[in-house]
């Protein structure tokens, strides 16, 4: 019980640091700026439920998209751990990543697709962050995984929805200042999964 509740935790500062609700908010906001509020809701709504298909997709077909291009666990683990450092390091720069950065988009009901969707809640490292939980675990882990994200969706749909009020009452210091916070923590996973490939890739795990 007490590796469920680590694993339940570990999981969830995952997430919340690569999916990031509160500083995706003032995205969400600028790219959904002059829309009425349901408008902005439907968009937010339909963002949400996209990114958590999207990814419950890759955890429940991870194993096999691994053995159909003969992805070892170890190239995967150093890629994505490599992956997801590089982003947490950009916004400790106070940097949008390149990998989430979207210039130029029609503000329209079709951007709850691309750009919310994909790749800002959905992106690359959210993907690899979540394929790394289940690459080698039971299926009630699997389940555990695919229901911590669905909540990390709603609690991403509820930030949206207040995204005026936060911003009116906590300020873009304060949410600056939280961004670098899941920078670092997004950057220590990267670390840590990298440091998992290479400890497999030379037998170094112990039991």
């Amino acid at each position: 019980m007490e590796n469920l509740i680590t694993f339940c935790i570990t999981v969830f500062t995952g997430f919340f640091a690569i999916t990031n609700p509160i500083s995706n908010m003032t995205v969400f906001l600028s790219l959904t700026q002059g829309a009425d509020k349901k408008t902005k809701d439907d968009i937010n709504k339909r963002a949400n439920i996209i990114a958590f298909i999207i990814v419950t997709v890759f955890v429940l077909l991870g194993k096999y998209i691994f053995e159909l291009f003969n992805i070892s666990i170890p190239a995967f683990k150093i890629t994505g751990g490599i992956l997801i450092f590089y982003i947490g390091f950009e916004m400790l720069q106070s940097k949008k990543s390149d990998v989430k950065n979207i210039k130029h988009v029609n503000i329209d009901e079709n951007i709850a697709v691309s750009p919310l969707a994909i790749p800002i809640l959905a992106g690359p490292g959210t993907i690899v962050t979540a394929m790394n939980f289940v690459s080698k675990v039971e299926v009630l882990h699997i389940i555990l995984v695919i229901a911590i994200f669905g909540s990390m969706s709603l609690i991403t749909y509820y930030t949206f929805k207040m995204s005026d009020l936060i911003v009116k009452v906590v300020g873009n210091n304060v949410i600056s200042v939280i961004g670098k916070i899941m920078g670092l923590i997004i950057a220590i996973i990267g670390t840590g999964m990298i440091i998992q490939g290479i400890k497999i890739s030379f037998n170094l795990i112990t039991s």
